[in-house]
């Protein structure tokens, strides 16, 4: 929960050597969600020790799930004694993520309630879409203020078109509609690698579910889901930011654990920008390997859904940027809000100018510490990257939001030579 500790960073320090990222954020919460459809135990393993995963495991525990940790990373979720399909405030407000239980409770037990989800304040994230392709399965959906109440005697595969991609909604209907009867198909879905990784978790179990990674999903119904014991994938929005970090430092970092083709997009503009980034392969799997110059080039970027530059790194991206050789320009095409970082950045001496939904960044020679607040959880990243950058010392605070998303931050960094170190408030 929220507290006044703090990071205290010292930059200007090039970080070097290597760091192994841990298992996707984005992919683990929407696949421990899919556990309730199981008629058996499902072994969750490779999951990132962080707050929002701590969460949803408290909600599926609160639900009346068996939950067990078995190891690092590893957890055994017995969803038979599931005795609720109600997500309540309580729960719902701890993360976003929790209306994923709205398709996976509605499918196992034909009715689901849960409270509009809390989150990052990032922009308007509406359940629009979620709510429609419950509908368009033959729910009753029914919205009463923040609660969102669904239920149905039976559901029915349909073809379901989004206006725009969404992916918690793409993934919100499958969990949906692979217990329905008959083919569901989802046109104009979100293509992101955590979509496909929670399709491949769900056709383990037994389901149905084709061309996830494309911009249809077919999915045919299935009554009866086995448990199994899977391992999430990593997590491209860490590695990618570790490897803005190494740029932003003009450090040489080896990025391990890692899958290449979910980071092309930023591979590519980061060599636009002068850095060096090659991938290798070391016989068990891929490494990335960023060697940075003096100072990086200024560069366009226009954020997209996948395979298109993400979103979620924009922001440590504009860190970075702070400092390059030149005017760059971002253009934030998924959320309105992802320009409150710039405000602490400019704290730190950048020279920013935010109209609308684009940014105009004129490099700097230096960033300089300063006392600044994470205002989400990938601010809380950029934030970080610009006090490793900074000269002199940077205070940053709102922690809460860094620890939603990031494992053992600080170990990692320190580990290529950060100085970097939590101060609890009561000391």
């Amino acid at each position: 929960m929220p507290n006044n500790d703090y990071l205290e960073i010292e930059g200007g320090v090039p970080l070097k050597g290597s760091v192994t990222i841990s298992g996707s954020k984005n992919a683990a919460l929407p696949i421990l969600c899919a556990c309730v459809l199981s008629d058996g135990k499902c072994r969750i393993e490779n999951l990132p020790d962080i707050e929002d995963i701590h969460r949803i495991l408290e909600i599926i525990a609160m639900l009346g799930a068996k939950v067990e940790q078995l190891g690092s990373g590893i957890i055994e979720i017995d969803p038979a004694t599931i005795d609720s399909h109600v997500v309540t405030y309580e729960m719902a407000s701890k993360l976003r993520a929790s209306y994923y239980m709205l398709g996976a409770l509605l499918a196992r037990f034909g009715k689901a309630e849960i409270n509009q989800p809390g989150g990052c304040p990032i922009g308007q994230r509406p359940m629009d879409f979620h709510i429609k392709g419950m509908r368009a399965l033959g729910a009753e959906v029914v919205e009463r203020g923040a609660v969102i109440t669904a239920s149905a005697e039976k559901l029915v595969g349909a073809d379901i078109y989004f206006d725009i991609a969404s992916v918690g909604a793409t993934i919100n209907i499958m969990l949906a509609a692979c217990r329905a009867e008959g083919r569901t198909t989802i046109n104009n879905a979100a293509r992101e690698p955590h979509v496909v990784d929670v399709a491949n978790f769900l056709n383990l179990m037994g389901a149905s579910i084709r061309g996830a990674g494309t911009d249809v999903i077919r999915i045919n119904g299935r009554e009866r889901f086995h448990g199994c014991t899977y391992a999430v994938i990593p997590d491209q929005i860490e590695a990618g930011t570790y490897m803005i970090a190494a740029a932003a430092t003009g450090g040489s970092v080896t990025i391990k654990n890692v899958i290449p083709t979910h980071l092309d997009s930023l591979s590519a503009k980061l060599m636009e920008c002068g850095v060096d980034v090659q991938t290798q392969d070391n016989g068990t799997d891929f490494v990335i390997q960023v060697n940075a110059p003096e100072r990086p080039r200024a560069v366009k970027i226009k954020t997209m859904p996948y395979p298109g530059f993400p979103t979620d790194l924009q922001q440590p991206m504009t860190s970075m940027l702070a400092t390059a050789d030149g005017v760059s320009d971002i253009t934030e095409n998924l959320f309105e809000n992802r320009f409150n970082h710039t405000a602490e950045l400019s704290r730190m001496g950048a020279d920013i100018v935010i109209y609308g939904r684009n940014a105009q960044i004129k490099g700097v020679e230096k960033l300089y510490g300063a006392d600044v607040c994470a205002t989400d959880l990938r601010a809380g990243a950029a934030m970080i990257v610009a006090a490793l950058m900074a000269e002199g010392t940077t205070r940053i605070r709102n922690l809460y939001y860094i620890d939603r998303g990031y494992e053992r931050l600080e170990e990692k960094l320190i580990g290529l030579g950060a100085r970097i170190k939590r101060i609890c408030a009561d000391e």
